[in-house]
């Protein structure tokens, strides 16, 4: 009779909890939000201070939902082999000081940057945790994709305008693209995990048919960006490929309706467009 040895957690596994990728690119949109907050030049001072309360509040918020999601994640092919369901990390709990450590930094820095971005960054905490795999999360998505958004600016300019308001209309549109893409792609794993909600519980002709709209929509939205935010040609070229790019992604995925054209889709929504994009409206206002 073989007993099976359970393998001690490295430090590589914890920082996978965190959600790398996520992490780096909910940071990436902030810091470049408030670089356009700030005409191309922040103090460096509170520049800092942005960088590490996005990059501590977003890595904790992301472990956050890991742990919560892991007795689902444990039923998907797609997660099972992440560190909490596959128990690399055992019990889950000792993942816990890490994440809520981060949560708490990345709160009081905010604090610190202005009670606003504190404000803002609790309810992104809050709406990324609740309400885990059911149709609402992604439109809490949407409140906590808006977080890193509302923090960078706020940080800088503690006002709203019309230009931090259509950032965050871009990044409602996104959002609904990438997750839901990224659902189709793996339709049959979260069927087989016992989730059927919205768009799941939908024909896909139909699903894909208010994707492709919400592509257009995106990209409508970046170019009243560009008419109302002051940028410049740089950031019209830039918006007008990656809005064409995800156009013709989307056609595609009406005209197949397979799991690799979706997965072509929530590829390209990731860093390609939400990320090069925000970098775009960095550069047009740092070098222009």
């Amino acid at each position: 009779m073989t007993i099976a040895v359970r393998k001690s957690a490295t430090f590589l596994d914890y920082i996978s909890v965190l959600k790398p990728a996520e992490t780096s690119l909910l940071t990436l949109i902030g810091v470049f939000s408030a670089i356009v907050a700030a005409a191309g030049y922040p103090p460096v001072k509170i520049f800092l201070l942005i960088i590490l309360a996005l990059l501590s509040g977003s890595a904790g918020s992301n472990g956050l939902t890991n742990y919560l999601d892991r007795n689902v994640d444990a039923r998907m092919a797609r997660t099972c082999r992440r560190a909490l369901p596959s128990e690399r990390i055992y019990p889950a709990q000792k993942a816990l000081p890490l994440i809520i450590s981060l949560i708490v930094v990345g709160l009081a820095l905010a604090w610190v940057l202005n009670p606003l971005c504190f404000a803002v960054g609790l309810i992104g905490v809050v709406a990324s945790s609740v309400w885990r795999k059911t149709i609402s999360c992604t439109f809490l998505g949407i409140i906590a994709g808006c977080s890193p958004v509302l923090i960078g600016w706020l940080a800088i300019s503690p006002a709203f305008d019309i230009r931090l308001v259509l950032l965050c209309v871009l990044v409602a549109f996104w959002t609904p693209i990438h997750v839901w893409t990224l659902m189709l792609a793996n339709h049959e794993d979260y069927f087989k995990a016992g989730l059927n909600y919205f768009p799941l519980s939908w024909p896909v002709r139909n699903v894909v048919k208010l994707l492709l709209v919400l592509s257009v929509l995106l990209y409508m939205v970046s170019v009243i960006i560009y008419l109302f935010g002051g940028f410049h040609l740089l950031y019209l070229i830039m918006a007008s490929l990656l809005g064409a790019l995800m156009i013709y992604a989307n056609v595609r995925l009406l005209f197949s309706m397979s799991s690799t054209a979706a997965w072509r889709v929530y590829k390209l929504s990731a860093f390609p467009y939400l990320g090069i994009i925000f970098l775009t409206m960095a550069l047009d206002v740092w070098l222009i």
